[in-house]
């Protein structure tokens, strides 16, 4: 029988029209001499009847069917009897009065229910992910991001960005992370790297004449994951020659605004705010700052070393900075609930936390009698503290107090329940540090990647001060999620091997690297930037969920394995030797393992 419409398509002007519905039996109901079962695909639910007297053979085949079986339906469409209807479904008002069934195919009992509201390990859910994907809600969160992505290719287009390919087997490039290498059969010994991102090929895009570039694109880093990170993830890529930074921020702006208003149906206002790195890491200790509530940080560096504490005053002594945050009406907060904040700041290596408590008689803490009232309440007005109120104070180094302060806003944003799930808040932080010092390494690092170009006003302090030169660099955050970054980039061959240089990056190594794009800066390029949005965490936004794993169809775990298909996975010994590569290291291991 052929479909005449999908289960999610009839409604009450579809009355008295014979229909077939294919799809998955979600549940059957036997009332009496009558079945009910509910017939599913990915469009909705239907209700079908069976009634004996009217279709005693469809009746029969309908009294064995089972959960998950696969059935061709066809019946009249009628409406509901008055007080069975189910306002909550699309289809609620009628139900198909059924005259003939066919079992397309039967299906043996599940390994976990397909309701939501029933706990399931991840895992399991993972190795069965195509059962885990006729879910509606999961179903709904990849429609979703089907609409992110014609969206945001629809909004492009219409500004003349062309979809350009670029390569999926390329050169190993150092970009931050480790490569996930293709061994060439071809070329015995050699390899391909699989992208970490398009970089590279965007900005020769640019050289190519190409002025406007988007890509929906797949890149893959070989690193440690967690519940926002996968080894393949996809990104929304983009680049433009001969950018200037107010119409590059706007046209970034008008994707956000037309990919909310089409995913959730919300108003973006627009222009976004814009705050530089230095003012974000000073007022919220993060370059992806919530700026949904308040609760910001202030440095109380000054009042803390005026007393006698001797911990507070060593660390000020060794260059660290005391600095707390106000958290409003929070003095009641129990021993445990204390506690969980020490803790939390120390996950970010805070040595302790110091706790304060504004009462009526002024302010109380364990450190209260190193300080003299006057000091105690100059501490007080710089986090503008009044009595209920609870002071949260970290001391250290500047990274350390930054990241637990930080961690502490966000736990006590969610504890407290101080935004709403509906409110978007964007900003655009600005003006990064060019670099940024390894102790490890004993050298400077590029914050961003090594083609990032330092504002024009900084490039004269390269030479003597490079830590204080900024970059052409900027992120796009919204609730405390970075959303994209990107940069201005350099095209002057000149201006790169100067930041290669203070990279200490050699001319041999930096030709081995990426002599095909240096070469490329001198015949003719453009000024070009451009930034990448994360498709995953902005599709995982819009649905409402924490993890990428849950729009991503067929995502790896924790553990980087996809249970599913056991891959990753061994290979035949005839592969390894077409690619010339022998598991000498596993040859070792088992080697170690018999010697006694």
């Amino acid at each position: 029988m052929k479909r005449t419409h999908t289960c999610g398509q009839l409604d009450e002007k579809s009355v008295g029209k014979k229909v077939v519905l294919n799809g998955w039996i979600a549940t059957r109901r036997d009332h009496g001499s009558l079945t009910f079962v509910d017939v599913r695909d990915r469009y909705g639910t239907t209700q079908v009847v069976f009634n004996p007297e009217t279709a005693k053979k469809a009746h029969e085949t309908a009294s064995g069917l089972k959960n998950e079986f696969v059935v061709s339906i066809q019946g009249k469409v009628a409406k509901r009897p008055n007080g069975t209807e189910n306002p909550k479904i699309p289809t609620g008002q009628i139900e198909v009065i059924a005259d003939a069934v066919e079992i397309l195919n039967e299906s043996e009992a599940l390994p976990f229910p397909l309701d939501s509201r029933i706990p399931v390990n991840e895992d399991t859910r993972l190795k069965y992910r195509y059962l885990d994907l006729r879910k509606p809600e999961m179903q709904k969160n990849l429609i979703a991001r089907h609409r992110v992505v014609k969206t945001v290719r629809d909004y492009f287009d219409a500004l003349g960005f062309i979809e350009i390919e670029t390569p999926v087997l390329a050169k190993s490039t150092p970009e931050g992370a480790r490569d996930y290498l293709v061994p060439s059969r071809v070329h015995a010994g050699k390899f391909f790297a699989l992208p970490q991102s398009p970089q590279l090929f965007k900005q020769l895009s640019m050289v190519a004449g190409f002025d406007r570039y988007m890509q929906i694109a797949k890149c893959f880093r070989d690193e440690d994951l967690r519940a926002d990170r996968q080894p393949e993830f996809t990104q929304i890529d983009l680049e433009m020659s001969f950018p200037e930074k107010e119409e590059f921020f706007s046209i970034m702006e008008g994707m956000a605004k037309v990919v909310w208003k089409a995913a959730l149906n919300i108003g973006v206002k627009t222009p976004f705010p814009r705050m530089t790195f230095d003012e974000a890491m000073s007022r919220f200790g993060s370059d992806k700052p919530d700026i949904r509530f308040g609760m910001e940080i202030s440095d109380i560096s000054e009042e803390a070393a005026k007393g006698s504490f001797e911990v507070f005053k060593n660390i000020l002594k060794a260059g660290g900075k005391v600095k707390g945050i106000n958290a409003s009406g929070c003095a009641g907060f129990s021993k445990s609930q204390l506690k969980t904040l020490e803790e939390t700041a120390k996950i970010y290596k805070a040595k302790g936390l110091v706790t304060a408590k504004i009462s009526k008689d002024g302010v109380e803490s364990q450190v209260s009698k190193f300080f003299d009232k006057k000091i105690l309440d100059a501490i007080a007005k710089k986090l503008d503290a009044k009595e209920g109120d609870l002071l949260l104070i970290v001391a250290g180094h500047e990274k350390v107090v930054s990241d637990s302060l930080s961690a502490l806003r966000l736990h006590l944003r969610d504890e407290l329940k101080l935004v709403k799930p509906d409110d978007f808040k964007f900003v655009w932080i600005t003006d990064f540090p060019m670099f940024e010092w390894s102790e490890e390494e004993q050298r400077w690092n590029a914050m961003h990647h090594p083609f990032t170009s330092p504002r024009k006003e900084d490039i004269h302090l390269l030479d003597k001060s490079p830590e204080k030169a900024k970059a052409m660099a900027y992120d796009l955050a919204v609730n405390g999620v970075e959303l994209g970054g990107g940069s201005f980039r350099i095209h002057s061959p000149e201006l790169q091997s100067k930041i290669f240089d203070i990279l200490k990056i050699s001319k041999a190594d930096a030709q081995a690297k990426f002599g095909f794009l240096l070469d490329a800066l001198r015949f003719g390029a453009p000024p070009h930037g451009g930034i990448a949005f994360g498709l995953d965490r902005l599709a995982a936004m819009l649905t409402g969920n924490e993890s990428i794993r849950e729009v991503i169809a067929f995502p790896k775990n924790k553990a980087c394995v996809s249970l599913m298909d056991e891959a990753p996975s061994s290979v035949s010994a005839k592969q390894l030797k077409e690619l010339s590569i022998r598991l000498d290291v596993e040859e070792d291991l088992i080697e170690k393992k018999a010697k006694p």
